[in-house]
């Protein structure tokens, strides 16, 4: 009789312990879906700050390349190319914006953790892509200015030397960020700084909270 209050008594106490773990789990992940949420919507302000910037700048660059469409000239071809391709690659970034912040919106507190991390990496190999695409306006930075009229037929040599070395330091400065721009340099702080632009660093700040949680559960 003993042997089975005993037995029951320690039945009891692991059913608390148990229980006492459950609770401890649940606010918990409360906690850290609360804390999720607070830098996403950080994140999800941000990206509606740049998508209304980003209208606006599509807009004045939509209305100088219209002009220089409906006035042509063949002295502007490296003007409405450089300003055309410039124009392209930030409304791929407002695309991108947008998609950002319907991916934000569409995740699921209540959901599993694993369907949470999921959303979040995908979210964040995104804002990789995104951030690579960006580096490549900046060649038509140094080229817009030209004119066929006076380039490079009414130049010197030094101003024709400086132009190409420009170019294609940029060119170069463009292509090298775009390959380096992977996850698996994610660690390095410059790639950080400049992904930080995009909102990486957001992302990267609720994963950490998730990969605690998994820890947590797995020590469990």
């Amino acid at each position: 009789m003993e042997d089975t209050q005993f037995v029951l008594l320690w039945k009891e106490h692991y059913d608390k312990i148990d229980r006492s773990l459950a609770i401890n789990q649940r606010l918990l992940t409360e906690t850290v879906n609360h804390k999720a949420q607070s830098v996403l919507r950080s994140l999800s302000r941000f990206k509606t700050r740049g998508m209304m910037a980003l209208v606006v700048y599509l807009l004045l660059l939509g209305t100088i390349l219209f002009f220089a469409l409906a006035h042509y000239s063949s002295a502007a071809n490296y003007f409405i190319f450089s300003i055309g391709m410039i124009f392209l690659i930030n409304l791929r970034a407002l695309y991108d914006y947008g998609k950002h912040l319907v991916w934000i919106n569409q995740i699921d507190y209540d959901g599993s953790i694993t369907a949470i991390q999921q959303k979040l990496v995908r979210l964040q190999l995104s804002i990789f892509r995104h951030s690579r695409i960006m580096v490549l306006q900046f060649p038509f930075w140094t080229t817009f200015f030209l004119s066929n009229r006076w380039f490079p037929q009414s130049v010197g040599w030094g101003y024709l030397v400086i132009q190409i070395a420009l170019t294609a330091s940029f060119t170069y400065l463009a292509i090298w960020l775009y390959q380096n721009q992977t996850p698996a340099n994610a660690d390095k702080k410059w790639i950080r700084a400049l992904l930080a632009g995009s909102g990486a660093d957001k992302v990267s700040k609720a994963l950490a909270f998730y990969k605690e949680l998994e820890t947590f559960q797995q020590t469990i």
